[in-house]
């Protein structure tokens, strides 16, 4: 095998693929990326055997064939040479290193067996459509926050991606939960996605697939089974298995009955919460909320530190209902407030009760919030 690249491309392919391939594992063959050259193209593949990310670009050269080298250090070398540089690749024979030159700088990456390299194979997806980069980024964005890490409740470890129906008809509905916090976004549901199962997309697919939707695809081709999911946004094919798993019947957690509306102006309400959560260095300290008429009071207590407190009065704030005190981890507020562009709408119902949160310009967006004892 022998073929040059251009560097830029080289760089935007691996920077794409080389984060699934696992560095700390017993497998070795799984921290390599795999280099195929035919035919004036080159294909570049990365898998941890949960993931598998295949992308293309143009190269050419005199030799085709195919290797596997180490994909983080592959990364950067090819990362730290300057822009503008072809870099060539040399493997005359399988159990060879793979030379590599450019200008001045030359280099030998020891290479695994291309068959020791395990394939990926996604198998029949019945249900395929197209979905917006933007409008997938956003459902990801707006509910990424609350998937669970704990592993025990490996249900719980990705987002939820399913039909639903709402009041002008079936949605594509995405939610995610850690038992703390739910969010909930809807979007238009696309063609050919009526019928499709409810799936679980992993946590790390959710983290590869949002690097993805950073490099202005259009529009992403979206297949799927009760077992797989695949994406392909331009060059790139993102194939990942989905958790195994049934997703909580979240509906239930969502109240139906609180009455007493809060609404704060998003900016305000957002810089409070940090000046006042600054009293503390426990990221599980709470704060406390205290709504009166058109006037809200944050405060919280640090044993070590002492006392904080911030007033919003109706410039910001409106709030026409009986007084309440309610306590939020600081941090499930923060995270839930970076959602929201310009006004949060707070529906309680008591001081113990799930709470919900809604942005009052994207009715599409909803999140519940469980209180803290204060």
């Amino acid at each position: 095998m022998k073929f040059k690249a251009d560097r830029t491309l080289l760089q935007r392919a691996l920077a794409h693929i080389h984060g699934v391939a696992e560095k700390r594992n017993t497998i070795p063959i799984l921290a390599n990326v795999l280099i195929s050259y035919e035919g004036d193209t080159l294909r570049l593949t990365a898998t941890d055997m949960e993931i598998a990310v295949v992308e293309e670009i143009a190269a050419t050269g005199e030799r085709s064939g195919a290797t596997t080298v180490p994909a983080a250090v592959l990364f950067e070398i090819v990362r730290k040479l300057p822009d503008g540089v072809h870099i060539e690749f040399d493997h005359p024979q399988s159990d060879a290193p793979l030379a590599l030159k450019a200008g001045r700088y030359a280099t030998s990456l020891n290479v695994l067996p291309v068959d020791d390299f395990p394939a990926m194979v996604a198998g029949d997806l019945p249900h395929r459509f197209n979905l917006p980069a933007g409008t997938l980024k956003g459902l990801i964005d707006r509910t990424k926050f609350a998937i669970s890490t704990e592993e025990t409740r490996y249900y719980l470890n990705g987002i939820y991606l399913h039909v639903s129906e709402g009041p002008a008809g079936p949605m594509l509905r995405a939610v995610a939960t850690d038992g703390h916090r739910l969010a909930r976004v809807e979007t238009e549901l696309p063609e050919g996605a009526l019928g499709m199962p409810g799936v679980i997309i992993p946590r790390k697919t959710v983290a590869e697939l949002r690097k993805l939707l950073d490099e202005g695809a259009a529009d992403l081709e979206i297949s799927l089974s009760d077992t797989r999911i695949q994406f392909q946004a331009g060059p790139v094919l993102l194939t990942s298995k989905l958790i195994d798993g049934t997703f909580p019947e979240y509906e239930r957690v969502i109240p139906k009955g609180n009455d007493r509306i809060l609404r704060v102006g998003k900016r305000d309400f957002a810089a409070a919460v940090g000046r006042v959560a600054a009293i503390s260095q426990e990221r599980s300290r709470p704060v406390k909320l205290s709504a009166t008429q058109n006037l809200l009071t944050l405060s919280a207590i640090s044993p070590d530190q002492g006392v904080a407190h911030e007033e919003l009065d109706e410039n910001t704030v409106t709030y026409d209902a009986p007084p309440i005190e309610i306590g939020f981890q600081a941090r499930y507020l923060t995270d839930i407030t970076d959602q929201i562009d310009v006004e949060v709408e707070f529906a309680f119902s008591d001081s113990s009760a799930p709470t919900l949160v809604r942005d009052t310009g994207s009715p599409s967006a909803l999140y519940v919030l469980m209180p803290m004892r204060v």
